[in-house]
C-alpha cells in the first residue's frame, strides 16, 4: 500500500490516510464480483451478508490489517480513509435522485462495504431510516436541497449518527462512487481527541451530566420531528473521562439547562476549531468511529443529470447480540 503524510492526505484530491496498490485494488474487485454472481445477490439477504463475512478472510492483507487496527484504536482523529477502492466506474448507473434510494442488488461497491463491514463487526440498519437497507445511497434529491440530511445540498452540521437510540452503530463506512462535479463537497470530521483539550472544565463537567434530549434526525421520517415519547435526558459525553464516547446532533440535541446550553455552544466551537474537511474522490472509503467522531457535509451544487456526488453508506456494530431484543429473527434491522 502507498503512504501519504497526515498533511499531504488533507491537502491532496484523494484526502486518503493510505491507498491500496494497484494490484491488490484489482484482487479486491475479483473477490467483490464474486459476491455479485450466482443465485444469491440480494444484498439484505442473510446468507449474502455470510458470504461476505467469508470474503472479508480473503481481502489483501494491507487491508485487512489497516482496518483492524483501526478497529482496535481509532486513533487521533476517530477517521480513516483508504483510496483506491474498487468501485467499477464504468459500470455505474446514473447516479440517483429519488427519495430512500438505497443498493438491494449485489454490485461492487455494496461488496466492498459489506465485506469491511464484516471486518469490523456486522452490518445494521434500522427500518425506520431508508426502508431498513444495509447499502444506503447518500445522494442529493431535487426539491430537497435544503434537506438537512443525506438526501441534502446544503450545509450538514456535526452529528454522531442515530445518538438518540438505544443501539447507535459503533462505525458509519462511506465509499465514494462519483465526486460532484466542481469537487467542491467536503465530509467534515471532528473528533473528540482534538476537541477535548479545547473545552473548559465546567464545559466538560456539563456535557457529562444527563441534561440533554436527542431525538431522531429527520431521516427517520415526519414523525422525528416531534420526537419519541419517552425519550430520556442522556449525557453528550460518557465512559472515560480521558477518551469519551459522544452523542451529538446539532439539529436535534436539546439542551436542558442553562449550563447544558453553554457548554453545547463550547463544544460546537471546539469541533469547529478541530474538524478536517475530506474531498473525496472515486474509490474512497472512509470509516469513521461512531463513538468518539461527528460528522458533516460542506455545501455544493448539484445539477440532477445523472453524474452527481454518490457515496454509498453501511452502519456497522462491534457485538450484534446486544441489540437482539431489537431485531426480529436475529437479522441486521433494527426494527424499533
Amino acid at each position: 500500500m502507498s503512504k501519504t503524510t497526515p498533511d499531504t492526505a488533507r491537502s491532496s484530491a484523494v484526502a486518503a490516510d493510505w491507498a491500496l496498490d494497484p494490484a491488490d485494488t484489482d484482487a479486491c474487485e475479483r473477490l467483490a464480483r464474486t459476491l455479485c454472481t450466482g443465485g444469491h445477490d440480494r444484498v439484505d439477504d442473510p446468507e449474502w451478508v455470510a458470504g461476505a463475512r467469508d470474503a472479508w478472510e480473503d481481502l489483501p492483507l494491507p487491508l485487512r490489517r489497516g482496518v483492524r487496527r483501526f478497529r482496535r484504536h481509532s486513533g487521533p482523529h476517530g477517521t480513516l480513509v483508504i483510496g483506491g477502492l474498487p468501485v467499477d466506474r464504468a459500470a455505474l448507473p446514473a447516479t440517483p435522485s429519488v427519495p430512500g434510494s438505497v443498493q438491494r442488488r449485489a454490485s461492487i461497491p455494496a461488496a466492498m462495504l459489506t465485506m469491511v463491514a464484516c471486518g469490523l463487526g456486522e452490518p445494521l440498519a434500522y427500518r425506520a431510516e431508508k426502508s431498513g437497507a444495509l447499502v444506503q445511497d447518500v445522494v442529493p434529491v431535487p426539491g430537497q436541497e435544503t434537506f438537512h440530511g443525506n438526501a441534502g445540498s446544503v450545509p450538514l452540521s456535526f452529528h454522531t449518527e442515530n445518538g438518540f437510540h438505544p443501539h447507535p452503530p459503533d462505525y458509519v463506512i462511506f465509499l465514494c462512487l462519483r465526486a460532484d462535479h466542481d469537487g467542491i463537497a467536503g465530509m467534515r470530521v471532528a473528533g473528540i481527541r482534538q476537541a477535548l483539550p479545547l473545552l473548559t472544565p465546567p464545559g466538560r463537567q456539563a456535557l457529562f451530566a444527563p441534561e440533554f434530549i436527542t431525538t431522531p434526525p429527520p431521516s427517520f421520517g415526519p414523525a422525528a420531528a416531534t420526537g419519541e415519547p419517552g425519550v430520556r435526558p442522556r449525557p453528550v459525553l460518557s465512559g472515560a473521562v480521558e477518551d469519551p464516547d459522544i452523542r451529538m446532533a446539532q439539529l436535534v440535541t436539546t439542551p436542558l439547562t442553562p449550563r447544558a446550553t453553554a457548554a453545547l455552544t463550547e463544544f460546537g466551537r471546539a469541533c469547529e476549531a478541530s474538524a478536517r474537511t475530506l474531498r473525496l474522490t472515486p474509490g474512497d472509503l472512509v470509516i469513521i468511529d461512531n463513538r468518539v467522531t461527528v460528522h458533516g457535509r460542506t455545501a455544493f451544487h448539484p445539477r440532477y443529470d445523472g453524474a452527481d456526488r454518490w457515496l454509498q453508506r453501511t452502519y456497522v456494530t462491534t457485538d450484534l447480540r446486544r441489540s437482539r431484543d431489537h431485531r426480529p429473527n436475529d437479522g441486521h434491522i433494527l426494527a424499533r
